[in-house]
């Protein structure tokens, strides 16, 4: 089920808005009411997975008795610092082969039969690995991947590593822990939460109509950057991308680059708006995962503001464990090149995204080394940001391609000479060229210039009137896009 379909936007969204609502309205104590609220919340949550596939719900239950287990044995029965370092170790290492039988093992069967295939040598290995093709020699059916298994197995180790640091309390209610792991405004697709961050919402929030307002708005403007924007977007790169590369063009090719950056800021930006406004409207406050990334001046700005969530969760759970930049130049290097391997394999299990890591990995080496000390001083701090922009859509293209054969004829045509057989008529129209006018204005170009002028304004009644009115615009206006099309895909709900 995704936020942008009419099952959740007609059904399942009033229910839980309007059945939390009138728990709160039982005449029961304060603590009571969130005691049913949980687990009201907890039995939505699971039937909004379960959408997906019975079958991913026992998957995510076993997450969560696992890591309840861990968190309730470290605090409880772990007498001795040795104990309590093996118990966490052992929760870790578990969270990790839940999470590579489902995502990396189909890749692991595939390196397998490149390598053990007769008559095979360094050439086909590499062929084989680089278009991602099985060989059929080993008989087992791949494993499906279940949808954000990336995202909660990230959310239960934070709990028992911080459980285990001292840093976050011990959740003794199963189905409050439950609900932590499952609740459904970011268990598909982010932003990833630590409990010291929900544990008191989870516990004792207050709902407040000045939250819920603010949480509606934040929705309305998700839903319409998801809608208008990344589905626009989204139909103009499937359209180049499914056409043949070699006749693409330098021209074409950028394009086609270019509205896919557009396509998955809009889509995982608005998904993430999404579910900090429904977290609000229900009581929660989850961090913000993107700060206009579009308009950094370097690829460390890049990283502050792209999915922030991830990037907090690398640093404090891998980079800074490994030392972080504390043990000389070198091994800060090296903690970098690790912590964005990582980053890419958490992506997905293909070699595009080690590629795609390591190239952002190679770009802020660079940047500690000395890059960086230039784009500092650069007055000119625009050509800065056309260089992380430039940079990152080059990443993009291993991020897009399905295979490394296809990211090398992506690439090789970015940077040709060669003619197009295709011409922007092929892809531009009406609807696009609106979409790119506002999309491109509104990644960052105008909010940041304009935001305390803008904080300014908001306080007036009649811009606030405005404001409201176009919400219920947009809402209205992408419901109206929903129910005449049929393209609407989640770019994040594979990870």
């Amino acid at each position: 089920m995704v936020f942008s379909s009419m099952l959740f936007l007609w059904l399942f969204f009033p229910i839980v808005i309007g059945g939390n609502f009138l728990l709160g309205l039982l005449p029961l104590t304060n603590e009571k009411k969130i005691c049913v609220k949980n687990i009201f919340l907890l039995v939505a949550s699971l039937a909004f997975y379960a959408w997906g596939g019975i079958y991913y719900v026992f998957i995510m239950v076993g997450s969560i008795l696992l890591n309840y287990t861990a968190g309730r044995i470290l605090e409880e029965k772990c007498s001795s610092k040795g104990q309590r370092k093996m118990t966490v170790a052992i929760a870790v290492v578990l969270n990790l082969l839940l999470l590579f039988y489902f995502k990396y093992f189909n890749m692991f069967i595939l390196v397998i039969e490149a390598i053990t295939e007769e008559g095979s040598s360094l050439h086909s290995i590499i062929a084989h690995m680089s278009r991602m093709t099985r060989t059929g020699a080993i008989l087992v059916k791949e494993v499906v991947l279940p949808i954000g298994i990336s995202f909660f197995t990230f959310q239960s180790m934070s709990y028992v590593i911080d459980v285990y640091r001292g840093k976050a309390p011990l959740q003794k209610n199963i189905l409050y822990f439950g609900l932590y792991v499952a609740l459904f405004p970011q268990l598909i697709a982010g932003p990833i939460v630590k409990y010291n961050e929900v544990a008191k919402d989870i516990n004792e929030r207050k709902e407040s109509l000045e939250l819920f307002f603010s949480g509606q708005k934040r929705f309305a403007y998700g839903l319409a950057k998801k809608v208008l924007l990344a589905n626009t977007f989204g139909k103009a790169s499937v359209l180049i991308w499914s056409l043949d590369f070699n006749s693409l063009g330098p021209a074409m090719a950028w394009f086609g680059i270019f509205v896919y950056a557009l396509q998955i800021y809009y889509d995982f930006s608005g998904y993430s708006d999404m579910a900090i406004g429904i977290g609000r409207m229900l009581g929660f406050h989850f961090q913000e995962n993107f700060n206009y990334p579009f308009t950094a001046t370097s690829i460390r700005d890049l990283w502050r503001r792209w999915h922030i969530s991830l990037n907090t969760w690398f640093t404090e759970y891998v980079y800074i464990p490994l030392g972080g930049n504390r043990k000389g130049k070198v091994r800060t290097y090296i903690n970098l090149l690790l912590v964005f391997l990582l980053t890419g394999m958490w992506h997905g299990a293909n070699f595009t995204f080690i590629a795609w890591g390591m190239y952002h990995g190679i770009l802020l080496v660079l940047e500690r080394l000395w890059f960086g000390k230039i784009l500092d001083k650069n007055p000119v701090k625009p050509l800065n940001v056309i260089w992380v922009f430039f940079n990152f859509c080059v990443s993009l293209v291993f991020f897009r391609a399905d295979n490394f054969a296809d990211a090398k004829f992506y690439l090789g045509q970015m940077f040709s000479h060669s003619e197009a057989k295709y011409s922007f008529a092929t892809v531009l129209n009406m609807e696009l060229i609106v979409a790119l006018i506002f999309g491109v204005l509104f990644c960052g170009v105008v909010q940041r210039p304009l935001a305390k002028i803008w904080k300014r304004a908001a306080q007036n009644r009649a811009v606030q009137v405005l404001d409201v009115t176009l919400q219920l615009v947009l809402v209205a206006y992408s419901i109206f896009v929903l129910v005449c099309g049929s393209f609407n895909p989640f770019l994040y709900f594979r990870f």
